[in-house]
């Protein structure tokens, strides 16, 4: 059973619980923002529902699905006949609250206004990533950020000690991309927002992926597989050289060869690290590139729930699972989306895709505006 509340911006419930809907199409993602619409009838949601600056809370069996701000208050559309027959129907775009904290940027010195910095960079040397993370996120949107950048009712979960040392800096890069390369840096760790049980606060909360693949399985014969594409590719890295400090003929350069190397043969990647502050730093971006583009195959696999084996319950996002291929080959990746999609009339139906580093949701040109945003913060030049 689906339930939907509105709130304002301080999470306050606005109206009544909206239980009449016509279509609702969302999908959970890893490390990423949620997203999706909600078609309701235009006669089951009010105007104060509706208001610049609310929430859309989905519930789904009594639990917080997802929740976040309404990003478009409403297409109205009505027909003589059909879905749209009578009151018409309103369709809400909406996305999690993860998007309000990785929309942000990281300051070089939080404390202070963008126009009185006291900082180059903000930098972490040897230090735990799950403590980073925590530590970015109160910074520049929770509790020790500066009022006009914090986001109401934000808090930051206790730490549960995951996550191996990560030395990362950063200078008005984009929140989102400083907090997945510090999560895949310091061990492949997941982040997430939920709601509490009250409603009164948003949640960051950062946590390990669990190894799921000898328990949770998908394939043909089980009837819980749809789809799946493999295909095998060479690495795009076995060689990361790094420049850091100085000009010319004076600069310094490390080189990192992987294993992949003697195999495949050289496939290089340059890369700039000229404000690395120490070298910690240096082989962190150079492992990062080597991880990156050692991936060997693209994998992805579209499967549904069934009674015995559901999102949520037996297995989570970013969780490691395994899918048999047809040749009897079994396969273990991780969750990277959950899509769900309900109508009265069909009920729910949940499916989720898992593959390699790979795969994204994400348009084409949003990851080439990223990769140029942090280009231009980190003033690559070789």
């Amino acid at each position: 059973m689906i339930t939907l509340l509105t709130t304002d911006r301080n999470l306050n419930v606005v109206g009544d619980p909206i239980t009449r809907y016509t279509d609702i199409d969302i999908t959970l993602r890893w490390n990423e923002p949620d997203s999706g619409t909600v078609t309701v009838p235009a006669d089951g949601v009010s105007v104060a529902q509706l208001a610049p600056g609310n929430r859309l809370v989905v519930i789904r069996d009594g639990a917080v699905f997802t929740a976040g701000p309404i990003e478009s208050p409403g297409a109205l559309s009505w027909s003589a006949a059909g879905s749209d027959v009578g009151a018409g129907t309103i369709t809400l775009a909406f996305a999690s609250d993860l998007a309000s904290i990785v929309g942000e940027v990281v300051y070089p010195d939080p404390a202070n206004p963008i126009t009185a910095q006291t900082a180059a960079r903000r930098s972490f040397t040897a230090t735990n990533a799950e403590t980073v993370l925590r530590t970015l996120v109160r910074e520049n949107v929770g509790t020790l950020a500066l009022t006009a950048r914090r986001i109401p009712g934000l808090l930051v979960a206790n730490a549960t000690g995951v996550g191996s040392d990560v030395s990362a800096s950063f200078r008005l890069d984009y929140l989102g991309d400083a907090l997945r390369s510090v999560a895949l840096a310091g061990g492949g760790l997941g982040f997430r927002v939920d709601t509490s049980a009250d409603g009164s606060s948003i949640i960051f909360r950062v946590y390990e992926p669990r190894d799921l693949s000898a328990q949770v399985r998908f394939s043909r014969g089980l009837g819980n597989l749809t789809a799946y594409t493999y295909t095998p590719a060479a690495p795009t890295c076995t060689v990361a050289i790094v420049g850091d400090v100085g000009e010319g003929v004076d600069r310094n350069f490390s080189e990192f060869v992987a294993e992949a190397a003697s195999t495949w043969g050289r496939m290089v990647t340059v890369l700039d690290q000229r404000n690395a502050e120490n070298p910690d730093e240096i082989v962190q971006a150079a492992m990062e590139a080597l991880a990156q583009g050692a991936e060997a195959a693209q994998f992805t696999a579209s499967t549904i729930d069934t009674p015995t084996q559901r999102f949520g319950t037996h297995y989570g996002m970013g969780d490691r699972v395994s899918v048999e291929l047809d040749d009897g080959v079994a396969l273990t990746d991780v969750v990277r989306s959950v899509h769900l999609k309900a109508t009265p009339r069909e009920g729910e139906v949940v499916t989720s895709t898992i593959g390699t580093q790979s795969v994204t949701t994400d348009p084409h040109w949003v990851r080439l505006f990223r990769d140029l945003a942090r280009r231009l913060g980190r003033l690559e030049a070789i």
